[in-house]
């Protein structure tokens, strides 16, 4: 059985007015996972991540500075894209909460996989910053907490947002014992992703597209360099940053994917997971814009974790 990891706190993030990365986008998310068919689903709410979870891989300073910066009313920006609310602290601390809570679920075997439905995103919030939307790596936590506390010693992070998940490969890349591969659009924001990049164990593998590019081009991408890849490392988990604006009706990309493309993705990732990992995933939502997409796409990955 599928868990599901979720908290009201994550609608409370705020980052103003005709923002991209608004509440609605979590409503809507979770208003699909409503439908009978996921009723089945074992829901549980996140816990707040602790300091010293999140500071397995960003610098404690910045942790500390940020939560005290986040307002007590009104609005403060940290760059032009990224911005925090009186909510967005406890929403941050319950995505990077959810992510650890699953994993724990996971490898306790209460669950074969989970889904956090969260927000804010995380993939690009880097050691020392927040940056795109992003304030906590939430995806990152997670995976450190399960080198930490579980003892385990190979972690693949598997990132098909549109956006390169710039803060997850910084992280990586001085993990031998993680792996990340990312399939997005290049040359794009945030400027990271190319082929070259592989980091100083050699445990990067970005498969970029090129703008127009779509369901061929991806599953190429996928099945010629991220799944060979994810058969050499063996993973011991499998953990997805699950972003759905690659979706051909996204508003920030140019990738021309649909729903059926990201389930195909989801089902490659639960083989892999079966062959190496007994089958344990966790995966959680990152980017994904316009709701209509984002929705149908969010049902149909996780359709799929709740076959695997």
């Amino acid at each position: 059985m599928t868990v599901l990891f979720t908290h009201p706190d994550c609608l409370l993030h705020n980052p103003g007015p005709g923002h991209p990365e608004r509440p609605e986008r979590l409503k809507a998310v979770l208003a699909a996972l409503d439908h009978p068919d996921f009723a089945a689903l074992d829901r549980r709410e996140a816990p707040f991540a602790s300091e010293e979870q999140i500071a397995r891989v960003h610098d404690a300073g910045f942790v500390r500075t940020l939560l005290d910066r986040v307002p007590s009313d009104g609005m403060v920006r940290l760059d032009a894209d990224t911005a925090m609310s009186p909510g967005s602290g406890n929403a941050a601390l319950r995505a990077a909460g959810a992510v650890v809570a699953a994993v724990d679920a996971v490898l306790a075997g209460e669950a074969p996989n989970a889904f956090c439905a969260v927000r804010p995103p995380g993939h690009h919030a880097e050691p020392t910053h927040a940056m795109g939307f992003c304030l906590f790596n939430s995806v990152a936590v997670g995976a450190a907490h399960a080198q930490a506390m579980h003892g385990l010693e190979r972690i693949a992070i598997i990132d098909f947002d549109v956006h390169h998940g710039n803060g997850t490969q910084t992280m990586t890349a001085s993990r031998p014992g993680w792996l990340y591969g990312s399939t997005h659009q290049f040359p794009f924001y945030p400027g990271t992703g190319s082929v070259r990049e592989h980091g100083p164990y050699g445990n990067i593998v970005n498969a970029p597209l090129a703008s127009g590019d779509g369901s061929a081009e991806f599953r190429a991408a996928f099945g010629d360099v991220i799944l060979p890849a994810l058969d050499r490392f063996r993973p011991e988990l499998v953990m997805i940053s699950a972003g759905f604006d690659a979706h051909h009706r996204d508003p920030l990309a140019a990738i021309e994917l649909d729903e059926e493309d990201f389930a195909w993705a989801t089902e490659s990732l639960a083989d892999i997971a079966r062959r190496h990992a007994g089958g344990r995933i966790v995966s959680l939502l990152e980017g994904g814009y316009d709701l209509t997409a984002l929705a149908a796409s969010a049902a149909a990955h996780v359709r799929v974790l709740m076959s695997a």
